[in-house]
């Protein structure tokens, strides 16, 4: 005999994913305004629009790799390799203009062709050797990383042709940093990508149940090899961000962007199982971030205590979205 279901438990019943969409897209939103309040009060200067373009400057490499992450999160993947792969690229693109000559322009574009590269790679040992992601690419960022430091030999780069420090620091239109706008620009394709393209859509139907979209003539390998080359230019983009911002690079570059990327994403409202995602959240967990270090800074932080605090705002953030998807499931099994 079928249970009955009440049309009040229906709607109940209804509301529960929506509403778990709402307080994942306007959680961070409301954070954000929560820390500009405070630092109102404590500290004007914050609000400044030289600081406020220094917050934009300093997001901009995780908006560039936010957008990728989304939508590798969002079909249930993971990738710890990226700040390896950020730094592989770079190298190659510093040797090839320092030892070999080869005109900037063209040693970018091989970086972005070695991120890609090694996108496929970890895509290949994902889907076909059916590794987990989380071990693939953490192995993966041990082997990449390794590249690197033999390539350079542990030597730093630097001085490079001017269009590489333009592009990583400098600014256009009366003080806007250039990398912003690179920045903004690959949120701008990713909301494309996720909303008006099938990669979006079915990142979204294997994340949420990968039998069903195979089910439903769903190519998973080829969709997540999709994600991870993807992942792997936008890593490759990174390397060359910070390489312009620092006007020099070495094999050790990118460490920690991996852990920054993902808090970012999951805590501007992506499920961290797969699903679901939002690329207008990823842009506000990654302002979120910039402007809790940039506060803290501002505020005369000892470093290490920015660190303790960002990883307390970052363990908050995802505690508290892990645990409102958790109990609207579970509320969910409740009504059924």
């Amino acid at each position: 005999m079928t249970d009955h279901i009440t049309p009040v438990e229906t709607t109940r019943m209804t509301r529960l994913p929506a509403l778990r969409r709402y307080v994942n897209l306007i959680g961070p939103m409301l954070m954000v305004i929560v820390l500009c309040i405070v630092m109102a009060v404590a500290e004007p200067r914050f609000f400044q629009l030289p600081n406020m373009m220094i917050v934009l400057h300093d997001a901009a490499i995780f908006m560039v790799l936010g957008m990728a992450m989304t939508l590798v999160i969002t079909a249930r993947g993971i990738d710890l390799s990226i700040g390896a792969v950020a730094a592989l690229s770079a190298i190659v693109m510093a040797m090839l203009i320092k030892d070999y000559e080869l005109n900037v322009y063209l040693a970018m574009i091989a970086a972005v062709g070695v991120g890609l590269l090694c996108g496929f790679v970890n895509s290949l040992i994902i889907t076909r050797l059916h590794v987990p992601d989380l071990l693939a690419t953490l192995a993966m960022d041990q082997i990449y990383r390794g590249i690197a430091l033999v390539l350079a030999a542990g030597a730093v780069l630097a001085r490079f042709p001017e269009p590489i420090p333009f592009i990583g620091r400098g600014r256009v239109l009366g003080g806007i940093p250039v990398s912003a706008i690179i920045g903004l620009a690959a949120l701008a394709v990713g909301v494309v990508l996720y909303r008006s393209t099938h990669i979006g859509r079915y990142a979204a139907a294997i994340g949420g149940n990968r039998e069903a979209a195979l089910l439903s003539g769903i190519n998973v390998v080829r969709h997540k090899t999709i994600q991870y080359v993807i992942m792997g230019g936008a890593a490759a983009v990174a390397g060359i961000l910070l390489t312009g911002r620092l006007n020099a690079v070495q094999a050790t570059v990118g460490q920690g962007l991996a852990l920054h990327t993902i808090a970012a994403v999951v805590v501007g409202g992506t499920v961290l199982f797969g699903g679901r995602g939002t690329m207008l959240g990823t842009l506000v967990g990654v302002l979120l971030l910039s402007m809790v270090t940039n506060a803290l800074v501002i505020l005369r932080f000892q470093f290490f205590w920015q660190l303790v605090a960002s990883g307390i705002v970052i363990i908050a953030s995802i505690g508290f979205y892990s645990y409102m998807n958790r109990s609207g499931d579970d509320d969910g099994k409740e009504e059924t």
